[in-house]
């Protein structure tokens, strides 16, 4: 603890010249010095602080959810991960290796009632999207808080419970893309992965934290995640007892004590985010498995190690958890002010 210690304090004086440059970058868009343009789509953030692991995912598909049933609806991405460039357009060609492995996930669970695409530059992006779908009223940006270049009308922040950004510090001693200061660009901030069952003094002291450096009226929401019940990778429920956990995501902590909470734990295989598997992967993966042990992944590895798991034969050794996110309490007053910033584009239904 002590040498992680002096490493921070090392690397604080880089996190204080890395926050000054962002801080800068900032103030240009703040000033008009830098362009911000506003595509023809009404556009929703949704983004964080803070590097990896805060529940974008999660919350993307429960807005798309919210939303594609009463207005058209477009996501768009940059695909991490992807080794394409520019625009694409996700069809039921697409991989994880053309336009990322979250984009993936959205185009499977989404397609065809919401249309997926991914794009470095979020602008050109946006107008690709209304050239080859002009009925796409709206446009959900999947991690894009710190992409100022295209404008948008609600910029939604999410902050980890766990790793809260009113307590890191820039990269490279912590783990945020900017200054804290940057939180006061939200128009409402989700705290994502909170305790199911969350004290009213818990949560009034998570607010007053994140008030230092948000503005006033932006609101404060919290959410949690829901584990789903197990499905198989040849589909359908499974039954697990035994499991052997396999996760390429920033932060597999949780997905971990969720599977030790239920299940016989055997081994615990961590990759690094967004790992692009390989049939080697899988092979050793399933080495030495156990006739009543199944591999155990999370949704968003699934996408990515299916194609591979099939070509083996492996599918009925392999299931994933799906998770979503849940808004508890705040479920009721997330969606009455959610629907009262876009109730020009459709009739909420409340």
């Amino acid at each position: 603890m002590k040498e992680h210690n002096w490493i921070k304090i090392a690397l604080t004086p880089f996190s204080w010249v890395y926050g000054l440059i962002t801080s800068l970058r900032n103030l240009g868009y703040d000033f008009q010095l830098f362009a911000s343009k506003k595509p023809s789509q009404f556009v929703i953030s949704i983004g964080n602080l803070t590097v990896g692991g805060t529940g974008k995912t999660p919350v993307t598909e429960y807005l798309t959810s919210l939303f594609s049933g009463k207005t058209p609806t477009a996501i768009l991405s940059r695909g991490y991960g992807r080794k394409t460039n520019g625009f694409v357009l996700a069809t039921a060609t697409s991989t994880p290796a053309e336009i990322g492995d979250e984009p993936m996930q959205y185009f499977l669970k989404f397609n065809p009632d919401v249309l997926v695409a991914v794009c470095e530059n979020r602008f050109h992006g946006a107008e690709h999207i209304a050239l080859a779908a002009p009925e796409k009223q709206l446009l959900l940006l999947d991690d894009a808080f710190q992409h100022r270049a295209i404008a948008r009308d609600i910029n939604l922040l999410l902050n980890d419970f766990q790793r809260p950004f009113y307590q890191d510090l820039p990269f490279p001693a912590g783990r945020l893309r900017e200054t804290r200061t940057g939180a006061g660009r939200a128009d409402a901030i989700i705290v994502t992965k909170a305790p199911a069952r969350l004290s009213e003094t818990d949560k009034k002291r998570v607010i007053q934290e994140i008030q230092k450096y948000s503005k006033r009226e932006a609101p404060v929401f919290f959410s949690f995640i829901e584990y789903g019940a197990a499905e198989s990778y040849a589909e359908g429920p499974v039954s697990l007892k035994k499991v052997k956990m396999a996760a390429g995501i920033a932060n597999p902590l949780p997905f971990a004590a969720h599977l030790r909470a239920r299940f016989d734990v055997t081994e615990e295989v961590v990759f690094r985010d967004h790992h692009n598997y390989t049939p080697a992967d899988v092979e050793e993966l399933i080495k030495n498995l156990k006739n009543d042990t199944f591999v155990v992944t999370t949704e968003k590895d699934m996408v990515k190690l299916k194609p591979l798991v099939e070509a083996l034969g492996a599918a009925g050794k392999f299931a994933y958890i799906p998770v979503k996110v849940s808004f508890g309490n705040d479920t009721e007053r997330f969606h009455e002010w959610i629907f009262k910033q876009t109730g020009h584009l459709f009739q909420a239904e409340r």
